[in-house]
């Protein structure tokens, strides 16, 4: 193991470890959310506003160890699923389920709702979601079949390794089949430690103790109150001022971190990296982005440290498409990623050769290419967007700032109702195949930017099904270079923020490279 990344580790672990003291049960735990999302069905949405406050609410199959600080393979272990096990070729994952576990409104939780669930996220069955986000995590595979009320059976394609972590993730909840989509978005119907209690736009989400938790002694709280405030400022105010527990996770910005712990004596803070890449969305669907000369003109025009020194007062990483290491188990090593294409410290020289591309399709000084900058109404969106929008004036592009609310965002983005915009890319998984084949697939539902290369579909394909970590390390690396060269969707930085709250949250574990993974909440108590 990288020992910077063990040092890490163990310093967040022995945080953890120290809140392992007798946990009392009760309380209301009071937090702050950064935004309102469209709906609580996190099927449906894409969001960590209602990711990390839905979570609670449901169980997945299996989940990652809700005690350690790194997300990775190693570290699944059972939740609705007691026991699992592989055939021989690796195509068929069986599932031995708990028995005796009941849905919040009493029904039987049953193998026929995993069937249900994955059949809905396929759009196999009868019910149909709104948006599917993540059906592109599960085009290998083929069928779920169940063996009575306790059994169940994925049966995929070819061998793919990363599939039982993408059931790990923490936006592959189970559903129940006897509740339809429609409800599920105002109302969610789970299995989880909490019970949903209220959803008021741009107020609140509400979730209670569920007293009839299948897990023997948990939930601790007896509640958790999310505060909707959108105003950074505000939201930090309602942290200094104590009116919450704890501030949104990974929230607490580096030009503010000060003033927070000034103010707020006593707050515990950890700092860590972000699994959400800011980066360029260049719809290749349109002229003139459909060229990709035009796109990698773009990707050279970043000055990514920039943005970290800007936004980060010095704190982010580079890094191309997956998390770069120590954080990330994926990313590429920082000695290949300073050789790709914009990554290198000379950025007059990579803005030379972005023009020099420009004036070859036609553009210069008297002849600009003129477009807008679309981009969600936040600021982890907005931010980066002005600065990109001043960095693409070096090489003949001028640019107008679309501002998008959220409820309008995700939808345009997916209709390819834009230019160029900036994102967050919303990483789930600091794995290969939730990044690849939910962002950069050919059709996949999230690839925003309609990029499509079926080479490149062949490579993620091949990295998918293989079992050697260091040769697929080697594979996964060169789509991301691929992915550089191309201007799929060239990533600016990863940022790294601040997670705080009050001595008085006890058994609370953030981890360093996944912002959805780690909020069932069950472990976490009060000490008043």
């Amino acid at each position: 193991m990288n020992p910077v990344r063990s040092i890490l580790i163990a310093a967040l672990a022995a945080m953890t470890a120290s809140h392992a003291q007798a946990q009392k049960p009760g309380g209301i735990l009071k937090a702050t959310d950064f935004d309102s999302p469209a709906s609580m069905s996190p099927l449906e949405e894409a969001t960590v506003s209602v990711a990390i406050p839905a979570t609670s609410v449901f169980n997945n199959l299996v989940m990652f160890d809700q005690h350690q600080p790194q997300n990775s393979a190693a570290d699944i272990v059972p939740d609705l699923a007691e026991s699992w096990s592989w055939n021989a070729d690796g195509t068929e994952l069986t599932m031995k389920l708990h028995h005796g576990v009941k849905w919040h409104d009493g029904q039987a939780f049953t193998a026929a709702d995993v069937k249900c669930t994955w059949d809905l996220l396929q759009g196999k069955g009868e019910q149909r979601l709104r948006v599917d986000p993540r059906k592109s995590w599960y085009r290998n595979l083929d069928e779920v079949t169940v063996n009575g009320d306790d059994e169940v059976t994925f049966h995929l394609h070819r061998r793919q390794p990363s599939f039982l972590v993408l059931l790990a993730a923490g936006w592959s909840v189970v559903y129940p089949c006897h509740v339809p989509p429609a409800q599920m978005r105002t109302h969610p119907i789970g299995t989880g430690p909490f019970k949903f209690v209220e959803f008021k736009q741009n107020e609140y989400i509400k979730v209670a103790k569920n007293p009839d938790y299948w897990k023997p002694g948990r939930p601790y709280l007896d509640g958790i109150e999310w505060s909707i405030i959108a105003n950074p400022s505000t939201r930090n105010m309602a942290f200094i001022a104590g009116q919450v527990d704890m501030a949104w996770p990974y929230s607490i910005g580096f030009p503010v971190l000060n003033d927070v712990r000034a103010q707020a004596p006593g707050a515990e803070c950890v700092s860590t990296a972000i699994n959400g890449a800011r980066n360029v969305l260049v719809n290749a669907t349109v002229a003139p982005f459909d060229n990709k000369d035009l796109r990698r003109a773009v990707n050279l025009a970043l000055d990514r440290r920039a943005f970290i020194d800007i936004l980060g007062n010095g704190h982010g990483d580079l890094g191309a498409a997956l998390l770069p290491p120590p954080e990330g188990v994926w990313g590429m090593p920082p000695e290949l990623l300073a050789t790709l294409p914009g990554y290198g410290p000379d950025i007059e020289k990579n803005r030379a050769e972005a023009r020099k591309i420009m004036e070859n399709l036609g553009y210069g000084p008297d002849k600009h290419l003129t477009t807008k900058i679309s981009t969600r109404n936040l600021a982890a969106f907005k931010d980066p967007a002005v600065i990109v929008g001043d960095q693409l004036k070096t090489i003949y592009i001028d640019t107008d700032l679309d501002i998008v609310d959220t409820p309008s965002w995700y939808p345009k983005v997916a209709r390819k109702d834009y230019t160029i915009g900036v994102a967050v890319s919303e990483n789930s998984l600091d794995d290969p195949d939730q990044q690849f084949y939910e962002n950069f697939v050919c059709g996949a539902d999230r690839n925003y930017t309609g990029y499509c290369n079926p080479e490149v579909d062949a490579a993620i394909d091949r990295q998918s099904a293989e079992s050697d970590v260091q040769t697929r390390k080697t594979l996964v690396w060169d789509i991301e270079r691929r992915l550089v060269e191309e201007g799929a969707r060239p990533a600016i930085f990863h940022p790294r923020s601040n997670t705080c709250w009050y001595p008085q949250v006890k058994g609370l574990n953030v981890v360093i490279n996944s912002i959805y993974n780690g909020w069932r909440m069950e472990d976490v108590w009060l000490d008043r």
